[in-house]
């Protein structure tokens, strides 16, 4: 395990027990996400870097009981907190790295990550192994709650023309990645960046 993994768990490990408590209006954004996402009843969707699986009830309502919902996280606190939120309910809990996901070539229909892209250590690659385990034609959604800026503002930082997630970068990073964006939104209330798998 590399350095930037053992920093990523220590990170979201002291903070997974307080992490719903401490963003609790986050759960309508995140069904509002999914439900724009536009997955299909039987879909077999990941939630790559699930933490508490907040995404997990809404994305197991989207992909209906005959669809599969995966959750994968590095940090086994989080999936821990999860667990105790009996989330695991509606899906599966895997002890992951998303860098080196343990899915066949094409497995899936769909990734749904959720303030993900910024603790990829190699976003490229971590965006590329994404794109392996997703069916061509396959979608992924990268969502956060809140926008750029006023993430930033909440951390006390500027936007910078280097953010990964500025459309101007994200943008061509996907496309080397086997992702065609579709859509990108970068509001005050959320940040949501569509892309679809290239055959």
């Amino acid at each position: 395990m590399s350095g930037d993994h053992t920093h990523v768990q220590e990170f979201f490990g002291v903070r997974a027990a307080d992490w719903d408590r401490k963003f609790p209006a986050d759960g309508p954004a995140f069904a509002t996400a999914v439900g724009a996402f536009g997955l299909r009843p039987g879909d077999l969707v990941l939630d790559a870097g699930c933490g508490t699986g907040r995404a997990l009830t809404a994305l197991r309502a989207a992909v209906g009981p005959s669809g599969t919902v995966i959750g994968a996280d590095l940090t086994p606190q989080m999936l821990a907190a999860a667990r105790r939120a009996g989330r695991d309910a509606e899906g599966a809990l895997l002890l992951a790295d998303v860098a080196r996901l343990p899915l066949r070539d094409g497995a899936l229909d769909a990734v749904f990550a959720a303030g993900l892209i910024a603790h990829l250590p190699d976003p490229g690659s971590n965006l590329r192994e994404l794109a392996r385990v997703v069916r061509p034609g396959g979608r992924l959604a990268l969502f956060h709650p809140i926008g750029r800026a006023a993430l930033a503002a909440r951390h006390g930082r500027e936007l910078t023309p280097d953010d990964l997630r500025a459309e101007h970068n994200l943008g061509p990073l996907l496309s080397a990645s086997g992702w065609d964006m579709t859509s990108y939104a970068d509001e005050d209330h959320r940040f949501l960046a569509f892309a679809t798998r290239r055959p």
